[in-house]
Formats: structure tokens, C-alpha cells, sequence
């Protein structure tokens, strides 16, 4: 259509990036790089500067890093931007054919190009309003949690993923009491399957923390308003003064209803990260076309963000490329560092191809019907480099 021809050559004259966390602060520093120097607005729910989210888990928690260290840019970079910076400032709705956002306070900011990194918000379960009972995606939650683990509660983490296996992690570094609970017999199954959730499940119990594998959460017990027990479906009790739940995150979407715009697991966009004529979406909300694996990805990883930012800032400026990365993500749990690189399909055959696992040293590789999709590396971050070529070339061979 001849609208949307215009929408796409124009160079914008207002851009506005609701989300200020890594995937909207790179878009908005990427386009400054690139020369844009017309109106820009970040828009940021959080009152904090923009940080970084995944120290949350550790370094934050456990008081390596003093708040400020998480910050991404200093006030001098921030402020280098020329940007209409709105934090505390939420979001509140979308007028696609009006070109504007809205903002809570009834305030309206248009635009010509519009960048989505509202991001996710954590999954709750039943009985989350007792207190003692977290969630953890914001600055505000790790100071919270780390407040109550500095008194010494016994701890239940609800979800044995990334998240829930770190914040077990950290807390045990910190001397807590802690049982790790998840409905699947190994933890972070679903991220690399049995055989490296098996060892996960290993190096928690090495440092002292309890497993309760293959039971669900049916329900909290409370007392004065607070939880006090953990109710499983096998019908086992655990006392707990504290509870951490970390089971997924579902994409900031809803002050997008009735706008028009594709939702589904989060903004639905093409192969360029656009879910409208001039409208990207970048980070954990964007749900998009990855032509590289032939396939739609929503990737909630921190590197995934900076790229994706990167990538629709250089779209709204006219780049035409697909964006076709090869997903790395990582986890730090005591003394490992597991780095991954590709996808990891919940049926995908496991061979180990350097190093050895009993030594917690080691490179996998994971292949589906002879081809290989992923690589996994414990504490092997240079062999890990060496074999990511195996993934390139079999991902490069299906584009």
C-alpha cells in the first residue's frame, strides 16, 4: 500500500521506545549512533535508571554488587542521548491509526516510528499475596528477597528453571535453607533435557540444597497474613518463612489490547521484527521469524535483547536485513558457568564432543535428525567458541 511505502522510506521525525531496559536503550543509543537526530522519547515503567536484569539473580542478591553497579549507562551517557526521558511512566494503551502512545495520566506521545521493549512479567501462582512469597524481575524485587534471605529463612523455590536454579544458587551462598521444587524430574529439563539437568540437579545437592523433583505446587498455608508452608501435589508438607516463585514470564502485552497489533506469546512481527508499517518490537516481548532456524522464537535472554535492539533501530533507519540470529544464552549457578549457543529441542539427541563431564568440564552438542542446533558448554567457554561453528554451518545450510 502506498501508506505503508511511506511509513517504511521516511526517515521519522518522532521516534518513541516504550521500554527502557536493555533491548529499548539499545534501540534508542543505536539510533543516535547511526545519526538520527530527530525526536526521541524512552519511556520507562521503573522509576530506577535503566540496569541490568540479570545480576538480579546473583550478584545483586547475594550483595557482590552494591544496586548501582546493575546500571547500564551512567547519567552522563543517559543524558548524551538528547532523549525525552520518562521513567516511572507506564504505558497504558496503543492508537495504531492515530500514530501515538498513551501514557497513565492520560498524557498521549505520537510518533512516526515506535519501538515495543515492554519486556515480561512473572507467572504467579495462587496465594502470592501472603507475605514472604517473591517474584523476582525487578530491582525493587532482588532488594526485597535479599532483605528477607539476610535473615536466615527456611527458603522454597517454586521452578527449577534459569531462574529458580540461580536465586537456589544464591541463596545457598548465603548460608539459607533451601529446597528447590519443580513439577519435572530434573531441574532445567526444559532449557537441555535430562542429562544436564541431571548434573544441575547434582552440583545443587553438592552445595546443600534439597530437591523435590516431580511434585507440583497444590497451595500455600498462611498464618497472620504470611506463608509459613508449601503444599505439594503429592500431598507433602514444607515448612517455609520464605518463598520464591520462578515459573516463566509472560510478555508485557496488555496495554496493547484493542490495538490492532498481532498478539499471541507475545508482539507478533515478521522476519524484521515489525508488527506494523513503522511499529518493532524488540527484547522479551517480540515474537518474530527467525529465517535462520526456519522458525518463530520469542527469546527471553539478555544477548538476545542488545541484538534485537540493535537490529530494529537499524530497521526503522531503512536496513532491510532479516534478523537471523543463532540464540547464546547463559547461566551462572556456584562454581559453573553453563554457556549455550543454538536451540535445544526437547528431543534432541546429547554427545558430549570435548571435554568430560565428570570432570564438569565439558562441550555438548545437541542434533536432531543429524544435524546439530545446539552447543553447550560447563565451564569450557573456549572450547565452547571452537564448536559453535557446527551450529553455524547446519543453521546456514537450512536458510
Amino acid at each position: 500500500m502506498p501508506g505503508e511505502a511511506l511509513l517504511e522510506d521516511a526517515v521519522p521525525e518522532r521516534i518513541v521506545v516504550v521500554g527502557a531496559s536493555a533491548a529499548g536503550l539499545t534501540a534508542a543509543e543505536t539510533l543516535r549512533e547511526k545519526g538520527y537526530d530527530g525526536a526521541l522519547t524512552l519511556v520507562g515503567a521503573e522509576r530506577h535508571p535503566p540496569y541490568d536484569r540479570p545480576p538480579l539473580s546473583k550478584q545483586i542478591l547475594t550483595g557482590a554488587w552494591a544496586p548501582e553497579r546493575a546500571e547500564l549507562r551512567d547519567a552522563g551517557a543517559i543524558g548524551g542521548l538528547d532523549a525525552e526521558l520518562l521513567l516511572g511512566r507506564r504505558a497504558t494503551g496503543l492508537d495504531v491509526a492515530g500514530r501515538a502512545v498513551l501514557l497513565d495520566g492520560g498524557d498521549r506521545r505520537p510518533f512516526d516510528a515506535l519501538v515495543i521493549a515492554t519486556g515480561a512479567a512473572p507467572r504467579r501462582l495462587p496465594g502470592c499475596d501472603l507475605g514472604g512469597v517473591h517474584v523476582l524481575r525487578t530491582l525493587a524485587d532482588a532488594l526485597a528477597l535479599r532483605e528477607c534471605l539476610l535473615g536466615g529463612p527456611r527458603l522454597v523455590v517454586i521452578g527449577a528453571g534459569f531462574l529458580g536454579s540461580e536465586v537456589a544458587a544464591a541463596a545457598r551462598r548465603m548460608d539459607v535453607d533451601v529446597t528447590l521444587v519443580d513439577p519435572l524430574p530434573v531441574p532445567m529439563r526444559r532449557q537441555f533435557g535430562d542429562r544436564i539437568g541431571e548434573m544441575v540437579g547434582r552440583l545443587h545437592r553438592d552445595h546443600g540444597a534439597r530437591l523435590r523433583m516431580g511434585a507440583g505446587v497444590a497451595g500455600f498455608t498462611g498464618a497472620a497474613g504470611r506463608v509459613v508452608a508449601v503444599e505439594l501435589s503429592d500431598g507433602s508438607v514444607l515448612d517455609a518463612d520464605a518463598v520464591v516463585v520462578a515459573v516463566g514470564a509472560a510478555p508485557e502485552t496488555g496495554w496493547l489490547a484493542g490495538s490492532g497489533l498481532p498478539l499471541g506469546d507475545g508482539v507478533e512481527c515478521d522476519d524484521r521484527c515489525r508488527a506494523a508499517p513503522g511499529i518493532y518490537a524488540a527484547g522479551d516481548v517480540a515474537s518474530w521469524d527467525n529465517p535462520r532456524f526456519g522458525t518463530r522464537m520469542r527469546v527471553e535472554h539478555r544477548q538476545n535483547a542488545t541484538e534485537q535492539g540493535r537490529a530494529v533501530a537499524a530497521g526503522i533507519l531503512g536496513d532491510r536485513r532479516p534478523f537471523a540470529p543463532v540464540p547464546y544464552f547463559w547461566t551462572d549457578q556456584y562454581d559453573a558457568r553453563i554457556q549455550a549457543y543454538g536451540v535445544f529441542p526437547p528431543d534432541a539427541e546429547t554427545a558430549v564432543v570435548s571435554g568430560d563431564p565428570a570432570d564438569r568440564r565439558f562441550v555438548a552438542a545437541y542434533s536432531m535428525q543429524g544435524r546439530v542446533t545446539g552447543v553447550l558448554g560447563w565451564n569450557s567457554p573456549r572450547e565452547l567458541i571452537g564448536h559453535r561453528r557446527l551450529v553455524l554451518a547446519e543453521a546456514s545450510a537450512r536458510r
